[in-house]
């Protein structure tokens, strides 16, 4: 079986929209735009096929840098761009439709941009699935309440 190189070609905030219309003018499609946080880096990836051949451009990133839309190019990379702005927190300017924050409701703010987690709290003991489980003793029995005897005063039938 035949391995097919992929191209990754770096690329800066400044070259990013002159080096995709190059993409776009030799026949590329846009295929995805992801991002991914390492550290204090960002890495978007925005990767291209013509003829079953993939190339991909990478900008790498730091937080409060703004990056230019390249929806000017390839219209259908506002989803992405929306996408990463709502989970990372990265600026893109001048996206064709900018959703501003609301395309992915989330219940914490850019959550893929969170810090890392240091501290643990203690773990809890399970709790029991159901009431029934509560009663159920080592051996696998189930342990029971008495039933309520009858009232000492109740009247009994005569005949």
């Amino acid at each position: 079986m035949h391995k097919e190189e992929q191209t990754i070609t770096e690329v800066t905030v400044e070259n990013l929209v002159s080096e995709v219309s190059k993409m776009y003018d030799e026949g590329y499609r846009l295929i995805q735009i992801g991002c991914g946080k390492y550290d204090d880096i960002f890495e978007i990836n925005y990767s291209f096929d013509k003829d079953y051949r993939f190339v991909n451009l990478r900008l790498k990133i730091t937080e409060g840098v703004v990056v230019p839309s390249i929806t000017g190019v390839y219209l259908c990379a506002f989803i992405y761009e929306n996408e990463i702005h709502d989970l990372f927190g990265v600026s893109i300017k001048d996206i064709a439709i900018d959703f501003k924050g609301n395309l992915i409701k989330t219940s914490i703010k850019n959550p893929f941009n969170t810090p890392t987690v240091t501290k643990v709290k203690a773990a809890r003991p399970a709790k029991t699935e159901n009431a029934a489980a509560a009663g159920a003793k080592a051996d696998g029995k189930t342990e029971t309440k008495p039933e309520a005897k009858a009232d000492a005063g109740s009247k009994k039938e005569e005949a």
